[in-house]
């Protein structure tokens, strides 16, 4: 038998032949040229990249856009001088305004002097005292509050009387006889002082 020049009389013959042309096949076929991996990744990454544009755009969840986008490396910092001198820069907390503490219009007025005595048949009590104001306002509408004691220094009753008038600033004042209501006939003592006032 006579094949392309080459003669094959025996078995044998035939036999040591395969194991050659097995070789020669696999020598040709290790040759040929076959894609790469990275020519595979650059093949795979426009459909990659399509699917993901398609996810962020079915999505309105920022988390999910923010992880499906890759992270800016290195070289995406900002190099502007101006934005990183801002972010470095702490914020300017504003300091807390101190604030005077307001002052009462008491804290300027006070009974300088006082005095008292009987009327309407002894159940009544009628007070003369001096009002000095000096705060750098006027005042009205100041309630004074008298108690009366006995002679032992026991006491006996209050009374309280809102004075419908306006002592000025800087000045003084003096009211004679006013009436601050009845009180015991035992009363012996009387002592005024200032409750409120309101300032003009």
């Amino acid at each position: 038998m006579r094949i392309a020049g080459w003669s094959f009389g025996k078995i044998e013959a035939r036999l040591a032949v395969l194991p050659a042309i097995a070789i020669v096949g696999c020598a040709i076929w290790l040759m040929l040229p076959q894609a790469s991996d990275a020519e595979s990744r650059l093949a795979a990454t426009p459909s990659e990249v399509a699917g993901v544009t398609q996810g962020i755009s079915r999505t309105d969840d920022p988390a999910a856009t923010r992880a499906a986008l890759p992270s800016p490396g290195p070289s995406a910092v900002s190099t502007d001088p101006n934005q990183a001198v801002g972010a470095a820069a702490p914020l300017d907390i504003a300091q807390p305004e101190s604030v005077a503490p307001a002052t009462s219009p008491l804290d300027g007025l006070k009974i300088i002097s006082q005095s008292w005595r009987r009327g309407g048949l002894g159940s009544k009590a009628l007070v003369t005292f001096t009002l000095r104001n000096t705060n750098d306002y006027a005042v009205r509408d100041i309630e004074i509050a008298c108690n009366f004691i006995r002679r032992d220094g026991s006491h006996l009753t209050a009374r309280r009387r809102i004075i419908p008038d306006t002592v000025n600033m800087k000045s003084r004042k003096r009211y004679a006889g006013m009436l601050v209501g009845f009180v015991n006939v035992h009363a012996n003592k009387a002592k005024c002082s200032l409750v409120t006032a309101s300032r003009v």
